[in-house]
């Protein structure tokens, strides 16, 4: 934990952040008088910032014997709409009355004049976060497979939430999400881009051409995987928490599984954090179980059957610019045959989730 600010990054008062020509991340006197305002400790202040977020910035805070969580967005001016920090936490304000594992939420501040941006506080945990290595309790072979079925029970009781009522419906509009998707993709190439990649191109169109009807409406992530989960400090392996709720909305919750398994490493893949873990579920099972546990998140849910996608898989194409795969045991795409055995994921399948099956 850090007591003596750099004068960069952190800094002891209002008066030296103004001497800065970029804005510092942490304002000590004004940290201090917004935990004041809300009984938060007493005395000064130790931090020390946590987490591997290349977006948003969270600080541990520690404050007369008192812990808890900052997180605020990076340093201004920020993006239209992005580094919501007020409507990420009361996201969870609204999960966490439903039974979601999240963090309390304790304060929020919606003053730019304190750090420059918004941010909140939060209670914090005490759990394991799940990088590049494996925690002791997590190791055997047994709570290697327990996490991996933890992983995926936590997301389909997500997706069992009833968001057609109450504060929940006002998250987001559900209809048109899927398309939305592939328009975000597509503009925010435009804006970053620092070269000419014709074949990005030719893939946004083809998204936007062979778009899925969607089946369902839930509570929808947007950044599902192992690396925003914080596990339990022992064994059994259990999730006790669901973080990063910058991207949530409500939408289609196969892009939440879709997402999931694109990181769902196993052999003969690119390695991803802890998910080649050996005795860890396959993505194959993981639909399974996603379909032994609930419906709603690898077929079907609320909506009514006349919404159900009708195109054929005879009527499915390769993106352009990549070859069609070797024909497979399935006989169609998942939203072609939801009820089908779980495909496995070409390359090009895992940019838009797995709703298409390598043959198609």
């Amino acid at each position: 934990m850090h007591t003596v600010p750099d004068g960069v990054e952190v800094v002891a008062s209002r008066e030296g952040a103004r001497r800065l020509d970029c804005p510092p991340l942490l304002v000590l006197d004004a940290v201090s008088a917004f935990l004041d305002a809300h009984g938060i400790g007493s005395g000064p202040i130790a931090w020390q910032r946590i987490g591997d977020g290349h977006s948003n910035v969270t600080y541990l805070i520690e404050r007369g014997g008192e812990s808890v969580v900052l997180r605020r967005g990076p340093r201004p001016p920020l993006p239209k709409s992005t580094h919501d920090m007020v409507r990420e936490a009361r996201i969870q304000k609204i999960l966490h009355g439903h039974g979601v594992p999240v963090p309390e939420i304790l304060a929020v501040c919606a003053d730019e004049d304190v750090l420059g941006v918004p941010f909140y506080l939060m209670a914090r945990l005490d759990g394991t976060i799940v990088t590049d290595t494996i925690p002791p309790h997590l190791s055997p072979a047994e709570q290697r497979r327990l996490t991996g079925e933890a992983v995926v029970d936590t997301l389909v009781a997500l997706h069992g939430i009833d968001v057609t009522r109450g504060e929940l419906a006002s998250l987001g509009l559900p209809e048109g999400y899927l398309r939305r998707q592939v328009e975000r993709f597509r503009g925010l190439w435009e804006v970053n881009t620092t070269r000419s990649l014709p074949a990005v191109e030719r893939i946004a169109d083809w998204l936007a051409q062979n778009l899925p009807t969607s089946q369902a409406a839930s509570v929808v992530h947007g950044d599902y995987r192992m690396g925003n989960l914080m596990f339990a400090p022992q064994a059994p392996a259990k999730v006790l928490a669901i973080l990063d709720w910058e991207m949530a909305t409500l939408g289609d919750p196969l892009a939440d599984l879709g997402y999931l398994t694109a990181t769902w490493s196993e052999a003969g893949s690119p390695a991803t954090p802890a998910s080649r873990w050996r005795g860890n579920r396959s993505r194959s099972s993981s639909w399974s179980r996603c379909r032994e546990r609930s419906p709603s998140s690898a077929t079907t849910a609320s909506r009514p059957p006349s919404t159900a996608p009708s195109h054929s898989a005879s009527s499915c194409s390769s993106p352009p610019g990549f070859a069609r795969p070797a024909a497979t045991p399935w006989a169609s795409c998942s939203p072609c045959a939801p009820a089908a055995s779980p495909p496995p994921f070409s390359s090009a399948c895992r940019a838009s989730g797995p709703r298409w099956c390598a043959r198609c």
